[in-house]
């Protein structure tokens, strides 16, 4: 029996075009003491990264089929392929690494092997929608001799920030400030570079501030004003804007606020009969997907607004009991009310995927035994 466990250093959570590095640790688990302990062996053992596709054929219209053939693995074959047995289409693959050939383990032995490859930046973000999934896993392949294959399967999140691929690192970084009594890996280097940069093009695109005016209005007249100061946000920002109902003809009797896209949504409802003013703050949770395109499926972000309307005065009932009783005010007990509906486009962003590590699904350890 051999224990096979993978970590991913930094977390669950990458940017396309960064490095993944996994360290692969293989154990023997038996005491040399035991009366059973014996040296195990294995064949060989590799890694690779893969995207599997998902969709739902009869509520998504898919584009002409390029005649791949599934994945598809026989039990007793030594063909390692990582997507073996899972739903869908693999529709991206890194070259497979071989991390050993031949590994003997005596009772109690440890080894570990570091797995590091670039995730490719032209593939999709994942994403978990009801009708189209874009999944990625690294997926680790060991055998015994004369045995079937088994699989370690880890997954994890990639967001893509659009430009990064774009960018060409300069070749000459000899004046560039660096630490001496640090040793860097050169990947790890260009790795640590790219998430500053990431970092700095989400802190520009999103830190511009505009005032952003906007008139309520129906076929009978103006409700009030809306107000918000940016529509670039990323995930895990707040979206705040305000209403000013004080110059409306209209009274305004309910407001509701929705930001998210088709499958993702936060919402807030305030009554606001006789308010001049109100305002709201909607949160973009760390796990939400942000906005993209592929050629099956296009997710754009917006706001939401639903305002709940009457016809009449936004007036109140004057009710007198008997003499000895005070006089009390009431609210209206029916009115003739209207709605009307408003989308506002925003876009939203990755953010940094370590922050983005905090909140995933996913771990960044698993582990099995064969």
């Amino acid at each position: 029996m051999i224990e096979v466990l993978a970590k991913l250093g930094r977390g669950p959570v990458f940017l396309a075009g960064e490095v993944l590095e996994c360290v692969i640790t293989f154990t023997n688990p038996l005491s040399a003491s035991s009366t059973s302990a014996s040296s195990e062996m294995l064949a060989w053992a590799s890694a690779q990264i893969h995207c599997q596709f998902h969709t739902s054929e009869n509520r998504v219209a898919l584009p002409p089929s390029d005649g791949s053939k599934h994945d598809v693995q026989a039990e007793n074959e030594t063909v390692f392929v990582p997507n073996r047995g899972e739903r869908g289409q693999c529709i991206l693959s890194t070259p497979p690494k071989i991390l050993f050939c031949d590994l003997r383990l005596d009772p109690g032995e440890s080894k570990s092997y570091s797995y590091c490859e670039t995730l490719p930046v032209d593939g999709p973000p994942s994403f978990r929608g009801q009708s189209v999934k874009y999944v990625y896993k690294l997926t680790i392949g060991c055998q015994r001799v004369n045995s079937p294959i088994k699989l370690l399967r880890v997954p994890f999140r990639v967001l893509v920030l659009h430009g990064l691929k774009d960018y060409q690192f300069p070749q000459d970084e000899a004046v560039a400030p660096s630490n001496p009594f640090l040793e860097e890996e050169d990947g790890l280097k260009k790795d640590s570079r790219l998430a500053d940069l990431a970092t700095e093009l989400l802190m520009v695109a999103t830190s511009r501030r505009s005032l952003h005016l906007y008139n309520i209005s129906n076929t009978r007249g103006k409700v009030g004003t809306f107000c918000i100061f940016k529509t670039v946000y990323k995930i895990g920002e707040d979206v705040i804007g305000t209403f000013n109902f004080s110059e409306g003809d209209i009274p305004c009797l309910q407001v509701i606020a929705v930001s998210g896209n088709t499958g993702e949504r936060q919402g807030f409802r305030e009554s606001c009969l006789h308010t001049a003013q109100s305002s709201f703050s909607l949160p973009i949770p760390l796990g939400s997907t942000p906005g993209f395109t592929t050629n099956v499926v296009s997710l754009k972000w917006r706001l939401h607004f639903e305002f709940c309307d009457f016809w009449g005065s936004a007036g109140t009932c004057l009710v007198r009991g008997s003499q000895s009783e005070a006089v009390t005010w009431t609210g209206v007990e029916q009115m003739e009310v209207d709605t009307f509906s408003w989308d506002l486009p925003i876009k939203v962003l990755p953010t940094n995927p370590i922050l983005a590590s905090y909140v995933s699904q996913f771990s960044s350890t698993n582990s099995i035994t064969i």
